[in-house]
C-alpha cells in the first residue's frame, strides 16, 4: 500500500466566480520530491496556500500524513515547513541572529539546532556577512534553514528557484535532494521552469488553469515521450510533396518549417526509405537524427490536448 504525505479529493477553490484550482486529486508518496509544474496562473500557488490552511478550500478534501488537518491541525502542521512567498528577514543581522528570533519566537531556540541547519544548507561560514549582503541563492538558502528548523516531514515550497542565476539554481536542486534523500524528507516544490522540476523531481504533477492533468513518475514520462526523426533538407517543399504523396497510401505524421526542417512521428522505421526517395528527387539531405521529446515537449502536447 502506498504511504500518501499529501491526498486531496477534488479539491476546488473559486474566488467569486474564478473557479482557480478544480476538483484537484493530488498524492505525494512519503520520501519523494513532487514536483507540481504549471505556467504562472495554474493554480499551483492556491493549491499550497489551501494545503498550508492559508486559504480554504470552497469544496473538496485534503488529508495530510493519512489525517483529516482540520481535526488534528497542531499535531499535522508542526511536520511541516514551507516557503510561499520570498522569506523575510532583518536586512542587518547575519544569519544564524536571524534564526535565534525565528526560534525563539516559535519557543524551540537552541544554538546547536540552529548551527545545524546553517551546516545542512551550507550556510555555517557566513558567521559576519549580514542578510542584506546575501546573494538572493543565499537568501533562499536561509529561507530554507528556517523552514526546516524544527525537523519537519514535509517541506511545502512555491517557486524556490523562481530568479536565481544557474549557479543558484544548481545551489537549491543540491540541497533538496540532499534534503529528500539524506534526511528522509518528503517534498513539493512548484515551478514553471519545466528543465529544474525534470532534474528535481522523482513524481511530475503536470497543471494548467486550475486542472491537474496528469501524475507521472519520471520513469513513466520516459516512456511517454514521442520519438521522432529529424530531417534538415534543401527543398523541404518538395520533400512535403513526396510524404504527402505516400499519406495517401500510408498513415505519415510528421510537421515541417520554414528553414527546411521535417519532422516525422509515424513510421520510424522507414526512415531510410524517405530519406533515398528524397535523394533519389533531387533533395540534398543534410542531417537525419532519431530525436526524443523533452518535457516541455511534453507539457505543450498535453496542455494542448486539454
Amino acid at each position: 500500500m502506498v504511504d500518501y504525505v499529501i491526498e486531496t479529493n477534488n479539491l476546488s477553490k473559486k474566488y467569486s466566480k474564478n473557479l482557480v484550482v478544480n476538483s484537484v486529486n493530488l498524492h505525494v508518496e512519503k520520501g519523494k520530491i513532487y514536483g507540481l509544474l504549471g505556467k504562472n496562473g495554474a493554480g499551483k500557488t492556491t493549491t499550497m496556500c489551501m494545503l498550508l490552511n492559508l486559504t480554504y478550500p470552497s469544496s473538496g478534501d485534503i488529508l495530510l500524513f493519512g489525517k483529516n488537518p482540520k481535526r488534528y491541525p497542531k499535531e499535522i502542521y508542526s511536520k511541516i515547513g514551507s516557503i510561499i512567498e520570498t522569506p523575510g528577514f532583518y536586512e542587518n543581522l547575519t544569519a544564524y541572529e536571524n534564526l535565534k528570533i525565528i526560534a525563539k519566537l516559535r519557543g524551540n531556540h537552541n544554538p546547536n539546532n540552529i548551527k545545524r541547519v546553517l551546516d545542512m544548507v551550507n550556510l555555517d561560514g557566513e558567521t559576519s556577512k549580514k542578510f542584506k549582503d546575501f546573494s538572493l541563492g543565499m537568501k533562499q538558502r536561509l529561507g530554507i534553514a528556517a523552514a526546516i528548523m524544527h525537523s519537519p516531514e514535509l517541506l511545502i515550497l512555491d517557486e524556490p528557484i523562481n530568479g536565481l542565476d544557474p549557479f543558484g539554481i544548481k545551489e537549491i536542486r543540491d540541497l533538496l535532494k540532499r534534503l529528500s534523500h539524506e534526511f528522509g524528507i518528503t517534498i513539493l516544490i512548484s515551478s514553471h521552469i519545466l528543465s529544474e522540476i525534470e532534474n528535481i523531481a522523482d513524481v511530475i504533477g503536470f497543471m494548467d488553469n486550475g486542472v491537474l492533468i496528469e501524475e507521472i513518475t519520471k520513469d513513466e514520462l520516459y516512456d511517454k515521450l514521442n520519438k521522432y526523426v529529424e530531417f534538415k533538407v534543401s527543398d523541404v517543399n518538395l520533400a512535403i510533396k513526396i510524404l504527402s504523396d505516400l499519406g495517401l497510401k500510408e498513415n505519415i505524421d510528421f510537421t515541417f518549417t520554414d528553414n527546411g526542417k521535417i519532422c516525422l512521428y509515424s513510421n520510424l522505421n522507414l526512415r531510410d526509405k524517405f530519406n533515398e526517395l528524397f535523394v533519389n528527387s533531387g533533395i540534398a539531405v543534410n542531417k537525419v537524427n532519431l530525436c526524443e521529446e523533452n518535457l516541455e515537449d511534453f507539457f505543450t502536447r498535453i496542455v494542448g490536448n486539454t
